[in-house]
């Protein structure tokens, strides 16, 4: 039979797995750092495989698969608890970007501050181009839509070609036309971080877009396809990917952590070895970060031979269903 764990349980295995590691290991001790020594942690690798990632409750990227690091502050841990502590460096990713995800990051993120130009936003699909819909606040909040093809540029950015600009459902002769200088001035300021104007085209940063923990990668192709977007990023020109990490479990949806050390809630795991699997593995895995304990405190844990977690997790959104709809 199965039992459910608590983040109590989960301490007791870490510590056994800590204690298996240096058996096996047979390690001496490492000797005291002197004062003239880096602090840098040791790096922890990721893998991530078939995800529904929720940077929060409305901003859901599908991660297809994703390879790796975890990035700090000099002399900091990965805190899974403080999304903000720790962002992902990628070394080759492929991800999906649906257009409810898109436009809930544009209303909640990108344009949610009380002094951006752009309030009510809407993205869709249109055969190969995206719409944005919504209202100009500066322009007396007059009802837009735009319309572009998508494309990378050789440096890793989103560049939205304007094919069509309408105001008031009149047709406008550009971008430009309709944002005006004044509004142009204020998307290359600070006050939209990550969007831009060329022209009549829209430049975005794909690092800036999204909420924390940011993914820091160069992407390299992106298309439209089944109403949604298709991100591709590698490693860039001036950089190796690494080599994949080997996952410890037989798991086919999950999120895998090696190396380095990581903190979750009381817990710290050092030379971590800790899988997050999906517990109904029919359907991509569903995962929050800001609600990893719940998801983690529902499901159980096994210790691997090597002293590594599997640890079993039931879905976000259907840990969040009434217990008679999971009958």
């Amino acid at each position: 039979m199965r039992h459910n764990f608590t983040l109590c349980n989960l301490s007791l295995l870490i510590a056994l797995a800590a204690g298996s590691t240096a058996a096996q290991t047979e390690k001496p001790a490492p000797a005291p750092a002197s004062a003239t020594e880096g602090t840098t942690q040791p790096v922890v690798r990721a893998a991530i495989r078939n995800v529904d990632f929720h940077l929060t409750d409305r901003i859901v990227v599908h991660i297809v698969s994703l390879d790796g690091s975890l990035t700090t502050k000099p002399g900091e841990i990965p805190v899974f608890d403080d999304k903000n502590s720790f962002g992902i460096d990628v070394d080759a990713a492929k991800n999906t970007l649906s257009m409810t995800a898109l436009t809930n990051d544009l209303n909640d993120y990108v344009f949610a501050k009380a002094d951006a130009p752009l309030k009510k936003l809407s993205a869709s699909i249109r055969g190969d181009e995206l719409v944005i819909k919504g209202l100009l606040v500066s322009k007396g909040g007059i009802p837009f839509e735009t319309a572009g093809t998508l494309s990378a540029t050789p440096e890793g950015i989103i560049r939205v070609h304007t094919t069509k600009v309408s105001a008031l459902h009149l047709p406008v002769k550009g971008l430009m036309d309709l944002l005006g200088l004044d509004t142009q001035q204020m998307l290359n300021t600070k006050k939209v971080e990550g969007v831009t104007v060329d022209k009549d085209d829209l430049i975005l940063d794909p690092e800036k877009l999204m909420p924390p923990p940011k993914m820091h990668g160069h992407l390299t192709d992106l298309k439209i396809e089944n109403g949604a977007i298709n991100l591709t990023f590698g490693p860039g020109n001036d950089k190796a990917a690494a080599t994949p990490i080997s996952v410890s479990c037989s798991a086919r949806n999950y999120l895998f952590f090696k190396g380095g050390s990581v903190r979750f809630g009381k817990l710290t795991m050092s030379d971590t070895d800790l899988e997050l699997i999906d517990a109904s593995p029919a359907d991509p895995f569903d995962f929050s970060i800001d609600h990893y304990s719940e998801q983690l405190a529902a499901g159980y844990a096994k210790m691997t031979r090597t002293g590594g977690l599997c640890v079993h997790v039931p879905d976000y959104e259907k840990l969040k269903q009434p217990a008679s709809a999971k009958r």
